[in-house]
């Protein structure tokens, strides 16, 4: 008990020796010992390394999950150390409404049946987006998050520690200093003096030995900090490599939709000659290939040139052609048909295989031909 009373009181004299220090030096009574220059250029970055840290997984688990909501109750759950509920996703909630739907108007119909295809894409989609954000957490996220709750906060105790070997270091200097001033202001030099100054002496070097090797601990720490960087540079090829592998698959995912759907224009036309003439008409949209893909771009284009197009374009002549359903322009270059109507189309040198030249008497732009049907 007598030792830890004692121990208890030299606690107590440190900590107000700490205080009574950093006080002076904020009120500029009292020198302050400077981190070296490198030192201080390494805590910089720490800083700096663990602000943006912060930022991009903030702004990541926005990008993979942008309900609040549903991000806080994983928060939640990850605290309680619980699985959170599996939930579908928007695309998957879109592609099951769509099956639903489809199923409802009937499978055996046009619309029906497109509207299932549509929904098992959507599903698909949902399922690599699920893929994706599992990737990202894992070789992303996780890591970044390990450096804020793991090394960096190993880097903060032991910077602590060193404003605390610091503020040791300078108090020393200051009993050291104020000693000496007593011994110069004595007529005479008595032991009591002498054992003084001797006895600040000591405690200087010893403060002074363990300022440096704190300081070098914290230096190494930091150091790591170029480690991290690298790691997490690795880390970045992983999530961007992901996000490949996601955007790709979705691309294909429509395009082999865009195909299905490409099919359907003759039992669009059969519906419609069997329909009254007020039925509404059904428009399915082309999307230009991009040139980054031309192994897609030339499967889709292979497909759809078949029968008389082909013919058309090798006799670079002209041909009549009836309009299958309604098409609205979306650029100058292109002309807006109209359903049941007959436009010549011609074939010109360069352009996109899903494409013809189309007139209707003054009228003249590109039409895709998946919206025509050649008349002998």
């Amino acid at each position: 008990m007598d030792f830890n009373v004692k121990r208890l009181a030299a606690d107590a004299g440190t900590f107000l020796s700490r205080a009574v220090q950093f006080t002076e030096e904020k009120l500029g009574q009292a020198e302050k010992t400077e981190l070296d220059a490198h030192l201080e250029k390494l805590l910089v970055r720490a800083e700096s390394t663990k602000h943006w840290t912060e930022r991009i997984m903030k702004q990541t688990e926005v990008l993979l999950q942008p309900n609040p909501n549903v991000r806080l109750e994983e928060f939640v759950y990850e605290k309680l150390e619980k699985k959170a509920p599996t939930r579908m996703n928007n695309h998957e909630l879109l592609g099951q409404s769509m099956i639903d739907s489809g199923n409802e108007f009937g499978p055996g119909t046009a619309y029906g049946n497109a509207l299932v295809k549509c929904g098992e894409t959507q599903k698909q989609i949902g399922g690599a987006e699920r893929e994706f954000i599992q990737s990202a957490a894992i070789n992303f996220l996780t890591p970044f998050r390990n450096f804020l709750e793991g090394d960096f906060k190993t880097i903060l105790k032991e910077r602590k520690l060193l404003q605390v070997k610091r503020l040791d270091l300078d108090a020393a200097k200051t009993r050291l200093k104020k000693a000496r001033m007593a011994d110069a202001r004595a007529v005479y030099c008595n032991v009591l003096c002498l054992l003084a100054s001797s006895q600040a002496e000591q405690e200087l070097r010893m403060t002074q030995s363990e300022f440096d090797r704190q300081a070098e601990i914290t230096r190494l720490l930091l150091e790591g900090v170029s480690s991290t960087h690298a790691h997490h540079l690795r880390c970045l090829n992983d999530f961007v490599e992901a996000q490949t592998t996601y955007y790709a698959q979705c691309y294909q995912y429509m395009v082999d939709l865009q195909k299905q759907l490409g099919s359907f224009p003759s039992s669009f036309s059969n519906n419609n000659q069997s329909s009254v003439s007020g039925a509404a008409s059904i428009s399915v949209p082309t999307v230009a290939m991009s040139a980054s893909l031309p192994s897609v771009s030339a499967g889709h284009g292979s497909s759809t040139a078949s029968g008389g197009f082909s013919e058309l374009r090798s006799s670079n002549g002209s041909r009549k052609a009836r309009v299958l359903y309604d098409y609205d322009a979306a650029s100058s270059s292109e002309l807006s048909l109209l359903a049941d109507e007959v436009i010549t189309v011609s074939s010109v040198p360069g352009m996109d295989s899903d494409w013809l030249m189309g007139e209707r008497g003054t009228q003249k732009g590109k039409v895709p031909i998946t919206y025509l049907e050649l008349l002998n």
